[in-house]
């Protein structure tokens, strides 16, 4: 079966005036236009193209990246606005289709929305939505505490940065721990910091997924998070002063120290220990 809005490998048939026509294993075809028939080529070779519609909604292969495919999340620019939608550039010759009851907020072009594309049952075409939480879900969760994920950033909020979580759940990064500007889109990786009663998640972008960290350094790490990676505590620091501050001696602040210095996740300065970036 080919697969619309996805990437296919799929056999060379033959050639046409038009181009080539690559086919599946159960018989179906669909065509290569000429611009993007590869210079040298053979028949029975496979190719590896993405497939969508094109303007006239037939199934159509090419040889061009698109920047988002099915059932997936992407930052993408508005193009067009008119009476029916909005049009997204998502690296084709057609424009990807928003229509206005999928428009969490009126688009505008030459402005960047974060979207997810799926199939309409309905019209059986590939269209995009900026309401990216109708896709994402926490009733039922399949990560867990010290997970490392793939994380999107979705939206900033006052509190921190709302993540999409492994393209199901949502999650949020909190204000006192982000060390580095994020931009809506960014993809990158995360650690499950906490999953909460009600199955809100917080997501950790530092590397603190050490299910057999000691309970004493885990709290250090929590507290550098809590205190912008910076603690004013050291070797020669008061014993009372490490108790008010993380409820523990100064025995064993300096053992946790000195575990956590050793797995590289902090410095130790003259003023202090630093959540290393």
């Amino acid at each position: 079966m080919i697969k619309i809005g996805e990437y296919n490998t799929l056999e060379i048939l033959r050639l046409t005036s038009v181009g080539l026509f690559l086919g599946d294993e159960e018989g179906n075809d669909i065509l290569l236009p000429n611009k993007y028939v590869p210079e040298t080529y053979e028949l029975g070779n496979k190719l590896t193209v993405f497939c969508y519609l094109d303007h006239d909604e037939r199934p159509v292969a090419s040889s061009l990246t698109p920047k988002i495919t099915l059932n997936d999340f992407g930052l993408l620019q508005a193009v067009e606005v008119n009476e029916i939608g909005a049009f997204l550039d998502w690296g084709l010759e057609k424009h990807l289709f928003v229509p206005y009851r999928e428009q969490a907020r009126k688009m505008e072009t030459g402005k960047w929305y974060l979207v997810y594309l799926y199939m309409d049952d309905e019209t059986d075409r590939l269209v995009a939505s900026s309401k990216t939480n109708n896709f994402i879900s926490n009733e039922e969760l399949t990560v867990n505490r010290f997970d490392e994920v793939d994380l999107i950033v979705s939206r900033h909020t006052e509190m921190g940065a709302e993540v999409i979580i492994n393209q199901k759940h949502k999650g949020l990064v909190y204000e006192n721990e982000i060390f580095t500007e994020l931009h809506l889109g960014d993809r990158l990786k995360g650690v499950i910091k906490k999953v909460r009663e009600d199955n809100k998640i917080d997501v950790s972008l530092q590397q603190i997924g050490y299910k057999n960290i000691e309970p004493t350094a885990e709290r250090i790490l929590h507290e550098l998070e809590r205190n912008n990676g910076f603690l004013g505590l050291h070797d020669k620091s008061d014993a009372d002063l490490v108790r008010e501050m993380l409820g523990m001696s100064k025995k064993s602040f300096k053992k946790a120290v000195g575990s956590l210095y050793k797995q590289k996740l902090i410095l130790i300065k003259d003023d202090g220990i630093y959540l290393k970036k």
